[in-house]
């Protein structure tokens, strides 16, 4: 009964590191999570400044998946390049080993309970305080995560593992077949982490087992090894329903880490030695060292910082070869060259955490902005256009252009239901409404223009002659409107609305919506002066309406990007 009781606390409080982790990066992307994707986003100006900036981030939110998810979706829309992207995550793998010296000095020989209940009261009053619920999130966070830690590092050693004959001789007996037991604890490594998501579990399982003196250092750090091999395994598996980019990116990953494991594994015992030896520990390949657990748990963690920093430092040069070589293993096909049915930044599943997803469902707007600022002018083209072969080869192209948008507002709706349901800040709450707002206007705008091109190809072959005050008349709505689609975008692309510009686009609504009356007013005295039958007044209203509903979706964007700025 003890020893069930053992291995169940065994399991909790490695869920409980799990959920700290988890909790303690949402509270931190809640503070500073924008600001972090926009740093992702300028400060990628060379391969190095890739690095500080991958390793920054990652440090930042604890979570390496996070910012290698991100840059994925990044270059899959061309805002990074590949090679971009590629030092942003060499960076990530060195930002990740932050989480190590996290678990050194937080599992250390003395009793962290009084500190992590007293983190835990502190935080609960600043989150129901609510002034500062986002610190309140991280402490609480920070505190599982070290009571994970602490009752790990107890049950560990109530459990006395190297005590149990069954244990310490199955460590043995693995431990005995010189590479080859590298090569196991290595694909076991890989397999766990690739299991249960998470890194961090599997690293402080490692570390508890070094500790108990069961696990030999050279087969914990093979599992460390195997670690960053899975961790790399989840991107792939997911980008392979993505965009060629983004699939490059993650296999970039990979590769990365492929080549550091085959290169290390090559002078294993003599890195592994060396890193001992800074410790002031002796090295005995296959053998449990009898030393104290907070010297093995920093071994770990030292193995963790140098096999990353040097692997980075060796390939950071090597850049440019390593886009080729994953170019030339995912080659592009000439039909993926048409991304106009492909989701850019959010494509084929691929979700960093909430708080950072939030930036990659801006971008995704932005291109849904500009597709039915597409479809404004190829309403012109068809208004415009006498021949029957090109009319219809543009309708067909509205018509897809309107299937496109709704399959976007459907795709980035569901993708910011889903950012919903993860932990956000109040005010990233209020950001994802604005957003889904903004995302249903976009779609009655593309709505819209299909509606028009339906008006306009009644027109067409129906032979409907406007007269030519007529003409231009719907060419000034047409050219006000598109004036306002084009500073909707410039304001989604600077997610931002300044009250001058607002005012403006409220003065253009005006305008339009004057226009409209005048329109109206005047095209049934020219019915009634018989300048055109009934019919045709008909058609052309048709058209000035939905224009002027095309403005009134365009300027509830506005709205809702100008509340959006107002709530901050």
């Amino acid at each position: 009964m003890e020893l069930a009781l053992q291995i169940i606390t065994l399991f909790g409080s490695v869920a409980m590191l799990m959920y700290g982790m988890k909790v303690m990066s949402e509270g931190l992307q809640k503070m500073a999570g924008s600001k972090l994707s926009n740093v992702l986003g300028t400060m990628t100006t060379n391969r190095f400044t890739g690095v500080l900036t991958g390793a920054g981030i990652t440090a930042a939110v604890q979570s390496s998946t996070a910012t290698t998810v991100m840059t994925v979706s990044f270059v899959s829309a061309g805002i990074l390049t590949l090679s971009q992207a590629i030092s942003v995550i060499m960076g990530a793998n060195i930002g990740t080993t932050f989480t190590a010296w996290i678990m050194v000095l937080g599992g250390g020989s003395f009793d962290l309970r009084l500190v992590v209940y007293t983190l835990i009261a502190l935080a609960v009053m600043l989150i129901y305080m609510k002034k500062n619920a986002n610190l309140g999130d991280f402490l609480i966070g920070l505190s599982f995560m070290l009571l994970g830690l602490t009752t790990l590092k107890i049950n560990a050693t109530e459990m006395q593992l190297d005590q149990m004959a069954p244990v310490r001789n199955f460590f043995i007996a693995t431990s005995s077949w010189g590479y080859g037991s590298y090569f196991l604890y290595l694909l076991v490594g890989g397999i766990l982490t690739f299991a249960v998501q998470s890194s961090a579990a599997i690293m402080a399982i490692t570390m508890t087992l070094c500790s108990a003196h069961v696990l030999p250092i050279d087969m914990g750090i093979a599992l460390v090894l195997g670690e960053n091999i899975g961790t790399t395994i989840t991107s792939n598996v997911v980008a392979l329903s993505a965009s060629v980019q983004a699939r490059r990116a993650a296999l970039a990953h990979l590769v990365f880490n492929l080549f550091g494991v085959i290169w290390v594994l090559c002078i294993f015992r003599i890195f592994v030695g060396g890193v001992c030896r800074l410790w002031g520990v002796d090295f005995e390949p296959g053998v449990p060292s009898n030393v104290s657990p907070d010297k093995l748990n920093a071994i770990l963690a030292t193995f963790h910082t140098a096999f990353n920093v040097t692997n980075t430092l060796i390939l950071i040069w090597m850049v440019p070869l390593m886009e080729k070589l994953v170019m030339w293993l995912i080659p592009s096909k000439p039909e993926q060259k048409d991304t106009d049915r492909e989701l850019h930044f959010i494509s084929g599943g691929l979700m960093s955490t909430s708080e950072l997803s939030i930036l990659q469902a801006w971008k995704e707007i932005q291109v849904f902005a500009v597709r039915t600022q597409r479809m404004v002018g190829m309403i012109h083209d068809l208004f415009n256009e006498k021949d029957s072969t090109e009319f219809a080869m543009t309708f067909s192209r509205v018509e897809k252009y309107e299937g496109i948008c709704d399959r976007m507002e459907y795709e980035i709706a569901q993708y910011l239901n889903q950012v919903a349901d993860g932990r956000l800040s109040e005010q990233s709450k209020r950001e994802v409404h604005k957003m889904l707002r903004i995302v249903g206007e976009l779609e009655s705008v593309g709505d819209a223009n299909y509606n028009l091109s339906r008006y306009i190809r009644h027109k067409h072959e129906n032979k409907v002659v406007f007269t030519e005050e007529q003409e231009k008349n719907v060419e000034l709505m047409m050219y006000l409107v598109s004036s306002a689609e084009a500073k909707m975008v410039e304001a989604l692309e600077n997610i931002n609305i300044t009250r001058k510009e607002f005012l403006d686009m409220t003065n253009m609504e005006n305008e339009i919506n004057n226009l409209r009356d005048e329109l109206k007013i005047r095209n049934m005295q020219d019915i009634t002066e018989h300048l055109y039958d009934y019919g045709t007044g008909v058609n052309y209203m048709d058209i000035v309406l939905e224009l002027e509903k095309m403005a009134d979706y365009i300027i509830n964007v506005e709205e809702a990007l100008y509340e959006h700025k107002h709530d901050k």
